[in-house]
C-alpha cells in the first residue's frame, strides 16, 4: 500500500501531470483539498473510489484514513493544490507515515505562480531587470514567519516578489515594500488562476490598496511586485544571439 502525494496543479483540471492524472485513475482512494481543488480532477477517479474531503479533517482524522487504507491495502492518491514543494503541508503528513511505516511517493505539480505568470502573458525573469524570483508570503493563523524571512529582508534586492496567502494584509504589504520600490512600481495580482473565474489586476503600489478596494478580492490570489512586470524596452539575452557560442549550436569562430 502506497500514499501518492500528488500536485493538483493551480486548477485547470488539464494542467495536472500525467503521471498525477494516472495515479488517480489507479488509486481506489483519493484525500483531496475540497476547498482549493477543482471538482472536475475527481473525475480522473475510478467510478467506484473513496472520495474524501479533507477541508473540514483534522491531521489525527487524516491520518485515521491513511490507517484504514493501510488496513485495507488500498493505494491512496492525496491530491493537494499547485505543487507540493511549498506551503503544501505535506511535511507534517509524510512524517506521520514514516512513523506509521506507510510507503508514499510525490509527484510535483503546476504550481501557482507559474500558471499566473502564464496568464499575465509574462516572463517574470527578465535580462539586467530582475534574474530572481522570490516565492514568499506573511505570518498568519497557520504559520508565522522566521524572524529574518521578511518583505523588507527581500524586498531589498529589489527584485520580483510573488507573495502568496497574503491578499488581506495588500494595504500593508504596499506600505512595507514602497520605500524600496517606489510608488509606480508594477503589481499585478492575480486571482485563480487558470480557473474560469481567473481575475487579474494591474496596478502599482501607490494604487494597490485603492484598487482592490474597487474591485476586492478576498483569497487565493497571489501578489506579484517587481519592476520585471512591465519592462519593455530591456537588454536581450545572449542565450540566441547570433554570435553567442554554445556547444550545443555548432558555430564556428
Amino acid at each position: 500500500m502506497t500514499v501518492h502525494f500528488i500536485g493538483a496543479g493551480p486548477g485547470a483540471a488539464d494542467l495536472i501531470t500525467v503521471r498525477g492524472r494516472d495515479l488517480l485513475a489507479a488509486c481506489p482512494v483519493c484525500l483531496y483539498a475540497g476547498s482549493i481543488v477543482s471538482p472536475e480532477l475527481l473525475n480522473y477517479c475510478p467510478a467506484d473510489a473513496r472520495l474524501i474531503d479533507t477541508a473540514p479533517l483534522s491531521l489525527d482524522e487524516i491520518e485515521a484514513e491513511y490507517k484504514r487504507a493501510f488496513d485495507a491495502g488500498q493505494d491512496v492518491a492525496r491530491l493537494h493544490s499547485g505543487d507540493l514543494s511549498v506551503w503544501s503541508a505535506v511535511a507534517e503528513q509524510i512524517r506521520r507515515l514514516e512513523r506509521l511505516g506507510i510507503h508514499y511517493t510525490l509527484t510535483p505539480g503546476v504550481p501557482s505562480f507559474a500558471a499566473a505568470a502564464a496568464a499575465m502573458k509574462r516572463e517574470l525573469t527578465i535580462p539586467e531587470v530582475a534574474q530572481s524570483l522570490v516565492l514568499t508570503r506573511v505570518s498568519g493563523r497557520a504559520s508565522k514567519m522566521p524572524e529574518r524571512e521578511t518583505l523588507e529582508a527581500f524586498g531589498a534586492t529589489g527584485t520580483t516578489l510573488a507573495i502568496h496567502l497574503a491578499i488581506h494584509e495588500a494595504e500593508q504589504i504596499a506600505a512595507r515594500l514602497t520605500p524600496l520600490y517606489g510608488a509606480d512600481c508594477p503589481v499585478a495580482v492575480v486571482f485563480r488562476a487558470s480557473w474560469p473565474n481567473e481575475r487579474i489586476i494591474r496596478t502599482t503600489l501607490g494604487a494597490l490598496a485603492a484598487d482592490l478596494a474597487r474591485d476586492p478580492i478576498e483569497r487565493t490570489a497571489i501578489i506579484f511586485v517587481g519592476h520585471s512586470l512591465a519592462a519593455e524596452d530591456f537588454k536581450e539575452s545572449s542565450l540566441y544571439d547570433a554570435y553567442y557560442q554554445r556547444r550545443f549550436r555548432g558555430r564556428g569562430e
